[in-house]
């Protein structure tokens, strides 16, 4: 699909290198970039001393909303001077709910990206990913220190097990696909079967991305007792890969996010810009 909107998340206590970032990735490509600046709330006190405390409590919440309308107001100043067009809102959920409001902001866009400083941030990190991944229904775009991002790749790594998430995921990215010059379709110990992969593994799918234009090679891997992950990534070195497509794995358990070994590997130790969707 064609990224119109990108949404990019900052916290009160961050810099701007990922609003320039994300501003470079919009001004690539000509797309409406959406901020949200989002502040953790404490919770309400409760319980027998909830009265003692609540006078402690609301002005907490008063410095933090103070700190956040400065800080949005800073964003609105930044992007001021930059030649694109772009919004800012914010946001002050409870630690408990802040996934579902980022979330529910994701869906008006196109992609969430996410940068070096929000990736520092453990708590603004789980619930963005979170929030992006399994209430938007959208795109996540991680961004690792030291990578350059762009939605116009040329070497492009696609993590492909023929399972539905990967399916979407290619989907997802499929407006930039033709526009690089290598895109390697990699299967790491792919089966013969029915179910998933067919008689000859990845066939089926550089077929479907050969239509679509895309230069497409497939690298069916052994992983040689060596983590899928690890696999992925040493070979996404191999090629010169500067953006990999993958599905994202996982479920919903209460308030719970529980992401498969492979996601949660890769998520928490990027190597180089990843396109993630489920």
């Amino acid at each position: 699909m064609a990224f119109k909107t990108i949404l990019t998340i900052t916290g009160p206590e961050m810099g701007d290198d990922d609003l320039k970032l994300g501003a470079d990735v919009c001004e690539e490509i000509g797309a409406h970039l959406s901020v949200l600046v989002v502040a953790i709330a404490a919770p309400p006190p409760v319980g027998e001393y909830a009265a003692v405390v609540s006078e402690a409590w609301l002005e907490e919440r008063q410095a933090d909303e103070h700190v956040l309308k400065k800080r949005a107001a800073a964003v609105s100043a930044f992007l001021a001077g930059r030649v694109l067009s772009a919004d800012v809102s914010s946001e002050y959920p409870e630690a408990g709910w802040a996934d579902d409001t980022i979330g529910r902001r994701a869906r008006y866009a196109d992609i969430t990206v996410t940068g070096p400083e929000l990736l520092a941030n453990e708590m603004l990190k789980s619930k963005a990913i979170e929030g992006a991944l399994f209430s938007s229904g959208k795109p996540l775009l991680l961004i690792p220190e030291g990578s350059r991002p762009t939605l116009k790749p040329k070497r492009v790594l696609i993590a492909w097990d023929a399972r539905l998430e990967s399916s979407r995921a290619v989907r997802e990215s499929l407006d930039m696909l033709p526009g690089a010059d290598e895109v390697h379709l990699v299967m790491v110990d792919p089966v013969e079967d029915e179910n998933r992969h067919g008689a000859e593994p990845g066939a089926d799918a550089a077929a479907y991305l050969a239509r679509h234009g895309v230069k497409v090679t497939v690298d069916r891997l052994p992983s040689s007792n060596h983590s899928v992950a690890d696999v992925l990534r040493r070979h996404a070195v191999d090629i010169a890969a500067d953006l990999m497509v993958m599905g994202a794995y996982g479920h919903s358990r209460l308030r719970e996010r529980i992401f498969g070994g492979v996601t949660k590997s890769m998520l928490d130790e990027l190597s180089l810009p990843i396109l993630v969707a489920r």
